[in-house]
């Protein structure tokens, strides 16, 4: 959830028309600006007043659990006013959901009860004008705009044209992914949206309606051959078996049964219907209903809950649509830097204005050059560059089977440092086997057995009970439903029928679904007698049990039971299966063995996931019609054990493995799972999430109740005896487990202890969907990079809310998902990491390298500008074209490390490696430019250059300028101080590119990265080249000054210094960068300040914490109490306005 804190604001018109003259003013820029800032154009055009007469609302939205976040603000205007009981009902809508105001609370409410709106979960997909022109308007492209219009004015129009291009193709190829997003999305949503539905009307009459005019009320009748449901809906007559995929991950068939009445005696029949706790009654929106069972003349009838927005569905593509912003601080750091480098340029801006004013230069030139030396600071070019690393990684990626959705997360990937996984079919197999069974005579085990399918065992009440209890169903003539029940069944070997639709129409009630052995089980046929009847004969012979009433499998009661008959047999009998330490409880205690706790520990220890069944022979008095009325707590009663049935889910056989680089690699992994504690622990352990020999510490928090406030009681998952020495105290020691109910009453009532909890919670087990989204949240709330990884429709917010989602499904999940692997096991993740990581870092190469090729300009242009030069237009193009753009799309192009190391790339830009790199080439480029400039004027053959002179042109060659067809260069570009500053510079940029394309750890080194290589030897050649053999044609197109026999000399010096230069940075950057990465920030931070350094990252300074906390971890039977909410902190006493919504 988050908060919205709300102000209200009325339009203000004399404030309007201020803005609307500033915006004539300022040419349309403050208009920019202020779509740029919601927040600025609210205040600049309304007044404060109350929330209740606001005509806009401002609502700034912070995360409840992390409230150094701040999310953007929000204006809602109130477009609509509805006539209701004669009064105006004000509302506004966000995230598709609409508030209303509520005079009883002062304050904004979803108001369901009122008004429901069309039942239509509507994804609009925008047009591609108005994607257009919100793309457009990016700071970043209106920049660029900017640019090529002054270049356009200098007559510098090769680079404009260069970068009109690839800004085209960056909003092209961004508007095609944003739109097929957007498509997929809107497919996936409409394709079952909108149907025809039957809704029975007053006096029982059908009337046929589309399904977007259903609201919460109507009665839907559903149909025999089974739809997609288009709303949540609970089922009051009849049976349906629904597939549930879309909700759970599941594939499987569900048994949705009627709700009970209140009169029935059922004890979930008194209360108001909960769609929580009736959840097996209810059809919730967008799950297939494969089929339905009725009572003769009785028709399948569901009653509406909820519609649109509100639905299960609704809720889970709101979660796709308005995810909570992710926030990255290499993103935030570029934003600093770049305002960094605007200051820069505010000071040549300055500079270049006073310097042209003293020397009268004419009004234009001062205005194109002083705005130039902005557009040199401040790269145009800067998106398209960071942007292709990205790019050369999505296509790496797509290489290697994973496909991506959201580029930008690629970089955020190189940052994880934490891993959640869905544990079935993702950690292990799809599917259950069974290892063995157990049965129980007498009170005693016997010893455990491989299968059931033996004809000793076909008449027991064991195999009985394991061929009746379950929820299995035939749809089109395939056995279908849940995993284990099937694995169940078919272990029995034994044969399942259904009566037909026909069938079942002749009789009064539910014919019953009958299963019998197969006849090779059954002892021989005995001979038949000639006096004896042939239908008696065979009627001795059949031996089948038909299952009368189903009670069917409960979360919250951790069992199923059903109600079945023996053909011939006058009495019935229950049987029972579920969680064993449930079904032990309801049973005799004379029937449990006395070492059945310890046997239970033995296999759940072991990874196994163990069913008890139990059997109960009912009195003869309970008839047909009894048993369909009885309480399920009356029948499942005073039960005789029968034994156990062992399943085993087994890990995938690439599980292991990646676990283990992840754990080298220092990134922790989490398991969050629908399944059981137990299981899921012994899950972990086999899978070496958890080592064997740590301590688990099982959470196990109870809400508040009768007065009593909620409490977490500790209690170890192991026996503390089998483990030598005192309770745990070193960090690797010991890990957190808790279930779905735990952690919602944690997150509730225990926000101190929820982050000391994530810190070293491993497994997270029963958990719902929304609960794996706050889980992610609540590890992000103390500074984990999140990657989650999960194969079903249940994990679709988790892996949108994380920072690196990856889906092993195409289905459902891969809309949400930033990530889609086509190989369905998790070795997918260490790749997109080290992916990742080498793209963050290319990312880190070609910031660094555009800032300090901005700089080197920067430095050129402004010691040219002393002189009242610059560089030449077909100079900047080579520079611009030649060097930067050849160099930044090859430098992206060296793949990932081969293997994940320890070590995380750093974070931001604005950290002690990066710093202490940049701000040394900063001072070693100015320092070699500013010799240069003035090692130059100080040579013999040295002239000032004036119109007159033209000193440097003194070659037979005529003058060649790109803006002036005259054989003048008044411009004064051909001059010894510009020819000496380009070749250095040019030098400079190819140094540079050297030094920060980084290879090892993250990136292969870059000599393996041939196109970059070979870019770089042949800038050289050509750079050396036209430095020892001057042709003429060139030194025209380049405007560099014709070679005086002195000034041959001086440049070969200049190449020979820089050749030798670059051999020498060569050599450092790859044979000792680790040591200046390592030991250049250490003394930097040494100088500035010597106090012991605190780590930025929330969960390293708890952990630090913690470490000398002598109470933590919490000791074995031990509980923790929530404190009582303070008086005074209620709703009413609270000064901010507030609204609550759904994340």
């Amino acid at each position: 959830y988050f908060h919205n804190e709300l102000q209200g604001y009325r339009v203000c018109r004399w404030r309007v028309a201020v803005v609307g003259l500033w915006v004539l003013c300022t040419g349309g820029f403050l208009l920019l600006l202020l779509y740029w800032m919601p927040e600025w154009c609210v205040k600049a055009t309304c007044s404060r007043t109350t929330v209740r007469e606001a005509e806009v609302v401002l609502l700034q939205s912070t995360v409840s659990h992390c409230p150094r976040y701040y999310g953007r603000n929000h204006s809602g205007y109130f477009s609509n006013y509805f006539i209701f009981s004669h009064q105006f009902i004000r509302y506004f809508t966000l995230h598709s959901t609409k508030y209303y105001w509520n005079d009883e609370v002062q304050n904004f409410e979803v108001l369901t009860r009122l008004f429901f709106g069309v039942n239509e979960i509507a994804v609009k997909v925008p047009s591609v004008f108005k994607l257009l022109i919100k793309e457009v308007l990016n700071p970043f492209y209106i920049f660029q705009l900017f640019s090529v219009i002054l270049w356009s004015a200098d007559e510098y129009y090769y680079y404009a044209v260069a970068i009109v291009f690839m800004s085209v193709i960056s909003i092209a190829t961004s508007l095609y992914t944003i739109k097929k997003q957007y498509v997929m999305l809107h497919d996936m949503v409409a394709a079952h949206s909108i149907v025809r539905v039957s809704v029975c009307r007053a006096n029982n009459d059908i009337e046929e309606a589309l399904s977007t005019d259903l609201v919460p009320g109507d009665v839907m009748v559903i149909p025999s051959n089974g739809t997609i449901m288009p709303c949540d809906a609970v089922l009051v007559s009849g049976t349906c078996i629904v597939n549930e995929s879309m909700l759970t991950g599941e594939s499987v068939p569900v048994t949705k049964t009627n709700l009970p009445n209140p009169g029935e005696g059922d004890k979930e029949g008194d209360g108001a219907y909960s769609m929580e706790e009736h959840k097996r009654h209810t059809l919730f929106c967008g799950t297939h209903i494969i089929q339905t069972r009725f009572y003769s003349g009785e028709l399948v009838k569901a009653v509406v809950v909820r519609t649109g927005f509100s639905t299960a569905k609704g809720q889970l593509v709101r979660s796709i649509l308005y995810p909570k912003p992710t926030d990255f601080k290499l993103y935030r750091d570029a934003y600093l830097f770049l305002l960094c480098l605007v200051a820069i340029a505010g000071i040549g801006f300055v500079y270049s204005i006073v310097l042209s004013i003293m020397n009268k230069v004419p009004a234009k030139t001062i205005i194109i050059e002083s705005l130039d030396i902005i557009t040199i600071t401040v790269p145009p070019a800067l998106p398209a560059a960071m942007t292709a690393g990205i790019v050369y990684a999505q296509r790496r990626l797509k290489r290697i089977g994973i496909f991506c959705i959201s580029p930008q997360r690629i970089n955020i990937c190189g940052q994880l440092n934490l891993v959640c996984f869905d544990k079935t079919g993702t950690l292990t197999e799809d599917g259950l086997d069974l290892w063995g069974v157990q049965r129980v005579d007498n009170g005693s085990f016997h010893l455990s057995e491989e299968n059931a399918y033996k004809e000793s065992l076909v008449k027991s009440q064991f195999v009985a009970c394991m061929a009746t209890c379950h929820s299995l169903t035939k749809i089109d003539g395939q056995l279908s439903g849940d995993p284990l029940d099937l694995k169940m069944f078919e272990a029995t070997g034994w044969i399942l029928e259904e009566a037909t639709e026909e069938e079942t129409s002749l009789h009064d009630r539910i014919m019953p679904t009958v299963v019998r052995p197969p006849k090779q089980l059954m002892p021989p046929e005995p001979v038949m007698s000639p006096e004896q009847d042939m239908e008696l004969y065979d009627l001795s012979l059949a031996y089948e049990i038909g299952i009368v009433r189903q009670f069917p499998f409960s979360s919250a009661l951790q069992r199923m039971c059903v109600v079945a008959r023996l053909l011939g047999e006058k009495r019935m009998d229950a049987y029972l299966k579920g969680a064993p330490e449930v079904v032990a409880s309801l049973c005799k205690k004379d029937t449990v063995p006395e070492d059945f706790a310890d046997v239970l520990e033995d296999y759940t220890k072991q990874g196994f996931r163990v069913i008890a069944l139990a059997h109960r022979r009912l009195e003869s008095k309970l008839t047909w019609h009894k048993v369909q009325n009885i309480n399920r707590d009356q029948m499942e009663a005073n039960m005789e054990f029968l034994g156990l049935i062992i399943m085993q889910n087994k890990l995938k056989a690439e599980t292991a493995g990646v676990l283990e680089d992840l754990r080298r690699a220092h990134i922790r992994t989490v398991m969050v799972t629908g399944d059981n504690m137990l299981t899921a622990i012994s899950v972990a352990r086999d899978c070496g999430m958890i080592p064997p020999q740590d301590r688990v510490i099982i959470a196990d928090a109870l809400p508040s109740k009768d007065g009593q406030s909620a409490k977490i009681n500790w209690r170890y998952a192991d026996k503390p005896s089998k483990h030598v020495g005192k309770a745990p105290r070193l960090e690797d020691q010991y890990h957190f487990a808790m279930s779905g109910k735990s952690f919602a009453v944690i997150s509730e009532h225990f926000q101190d202890v929820l982050q000391k909890l994530v810190l070293r919670g491993t497994v997270f087990a029963r958990m719902a969907p929304d609960q794996k989204t706050q889980l992610i949240e609540a590890l992000q709330s103390v500074d984990y990079f999140v990657g989650m990884c999960g194969d079903g429709a249940n994990d679709c917010g988790a892996l949108k809310r994380a920072h690196g989602g990856i889906s092993l499904s195409e289905l459902e999940a891969s809309v949400a998902s930033p990530f889609t692997s086509r190989t369905p096991n998790i070795s997918c993740v260490p790749s997109l990491i080290r992916e990742g990581r080498a793209a963050l870092i290319t990312s880190f190469c070609v910031f660094k390298f555009m800032a300090l090729y901005s700089i080197i300009q920067y430095i050129s242009v402004t010691l040219l500008y002393s002189i009242l030069s610059n560089l030449g237009d077909f100079q900047f193009l080579f520079i611009d074209i030649a060097i930067i753009l050849l160099i930044v799309f090859t430098m992206s192009l060296n793949p990932a490390w081969k293997e994940l190391v320890s070590r995380r790339p750093p974070s931001g830009l604005i950290s002690g490696p990066l710093l202490f790199s940049v701000l040394t080439q900063i001072l070693i480029c100015l320092g070699f430019q500013t010799i240069a400039f003035l090692w130059v004027r100080h040579q013999a053959w040295y002239d000032i250059w004036t119109p007159e002179s033209d000193a440097c042109n003194s070659s037979p060659h005529a003058n060649f300028s790109p803006k002036h067809n005259s054989s003048e260069d008044d411009h004064n570009i051909k001059n010894y101080e510009n020819t000496s500053l380009f070749y250095v510079s040019s030098f400079q940029y190819l140094i540079v590119a050297i030094v920060f394309s980084k290879g090892k750890p993250f990136r292969q080194p870059s000599y393996k990265n041939w196109p970059f290589v070979v870019s770089c030897i042949g800038l050289y050649i050509f750079l050396f080249f036209i430095m020892f053999y001057p042709v003429s044609a060139i030194d025209e197109f380049l405007e560099v000054s014709g070679h005086q026999p002195g000034e041959t000399s001086f440049i070969q010096i200049l190449a020979s210094i820089f050749f030798a230069l670059s051999l020498l940075l060569l050599l450092l950057s790859y044979g000792f960068q680790g040591g200046i990465d390592l030991w250049g920030p250490k003394c930097l931070s040494w100088l500035c300040c010597r106090q012991r350094k605190v780590p930025k990252a929330l969960y390293m300074h708890l952990a630090q914490e913690l470490s000398v906390d002598p109470d933590w971890p919490p000791k074995p039977t031990t509980t923790t109490e929530a404190n009582p909410p303070p008086p005074g902190n209620t709703p009413e006493n609270c000064s901010s306005c507030q609204i609550m919504a759904d994340s």
